[in-house]
């Protein structure tokens, strides 16, 4: 992974990448990206990963439908998490779906976007831990393409506008 990162040259703008899952906090990475965009100019990425899983070939009718109801559901959380963005920002997010291992699919994302300047999470403010796209990005930070910004789960909308 060594694609240059073009955000801040001419006839590019700076944008950050947003992973919507299921999580509670996922409002707060969204909050924390559209915040941060109005006050760069800069944009929005919202990717929805769907997961895979291994697909028995007499069953192909059965796994169509289910990629068809995971794409339906993809397309809804990112409908929700757009909605988001653009009532607080007034700011209309790129969307991208992808299939597959989330932390292959969020890198490949960045690869093929040279103007993603960074990564938003959000992470669980709950004693289960972080999150599991958190914690997996853990082991990557150090390694990784484009800085992270973790925003804790527990931070008010108040508290994120006095750091976006």
């Amino acid at each position: 992974m060594s694609t240059q990162r073009r955000s801040y040259e001419t006839g590019h703008k700076p944008k950050c990448l947003v992973v919507v899952d299921d999580s509670e906090e996922w409002d707060r990475a969204v909050y924390y990206a559209a915040r941060w965009a109005v006050r760069v100019g800069g944009g929005v990425v919202m990717l929805r990963v769907i997961e895979t899983e291994d697909r028995n070939q007499q069953w192909l009718g059965v796994a169509e439908v289910m990629r068809a109801e995971a794409e339906e559901g993809a397309n809804a959380a990112l409908d929700r998490a757009s909605g988001r963005a653009n009532g607080l920002a007034a700011i209309t997010p790129e969307r991208v779906i992808r299939e597959g291992e989330p932390t292959e699919q969020i890198l490949d994302v960045i690869d093929k976007d040279v103007d993603i300047s960074m990564l938003v999470l959000a992470a669980s403010a709950g004693a289960e831990g972080p999150g599991p796209i958190v914690t997996m990005m853990a082991k990557l930070v150090g390694t990784f393409p484009v800085p992270v910004v973790v925003v804790p789960g527990s931070l008010t909308d108040q508290d994120i506008d006095g750091l976006s």
